[in-house]
């Protein structure tokens, strides 16, 4: 901004302000200016000092979790399922109660793209991951 547009800028306010006009006359322009920082390591205006390390972190205890041993209990309830601190776990029912797509819901490993349709949105999403990680498999065989 030139001195020319500062002092528009300057007339402008004194008499939005009604300011006398001595009050607005100086020879010197001083404008608010933040100082600028930065944390990071390296940084201009940290000339390269970084974060100071902690020391080392204290050993981790590991929890003893309570494991079911009861068979009778095993057998009959989903052992964790409840989440509350109040009622018991779900019982589990006989066979018949369930749907019949419960039967065959594949458990094993999932089909090969080859045995997919390419109809399918299932097929296309299964080419596009493997396309994904090819290149990132690609790029980071590069060099730099």
């Amino acid at each position: 901004m030139n001195s020319v547009a500062v002092w528009r800028i300057l007339t402008q306010v004194k008499h939005i302000l009604n300011i006398p006009s001595y009050k607005i006359h100086t020879d010197a322009i001083n404008f608010a200016v933040s100082k600028k920082t930065t944390s990071a390591a390296g940084g201009v205006m940290g000339l390269g000092k970084g974060k100071k390390k902690v020391g080392k972190v204290g050993t981790m205890e590991k929890k003893e979790l309570p494991v079911e041993t009861d068979p009778d209990k095993l057998v009959n309830y989903v052992c964790g399922s409840n989440i509350y601190i109040t009622g018991e776990d779900v019982k589990i029912k006989d066979d018949s109660e369930y749907p019949d797509w419960l039967w065959n819901l594949n458990t094993g490993a999932p089909p090969k793209i080859e045995e997919l349709d390419p109809t399918t949105k299932r097929y296309w999403i299964r080419v596009r991951a493997a396309g994904m990680k090819r290149n990132n498999r690609l790029r980071s065989l590069r060099k730099f």
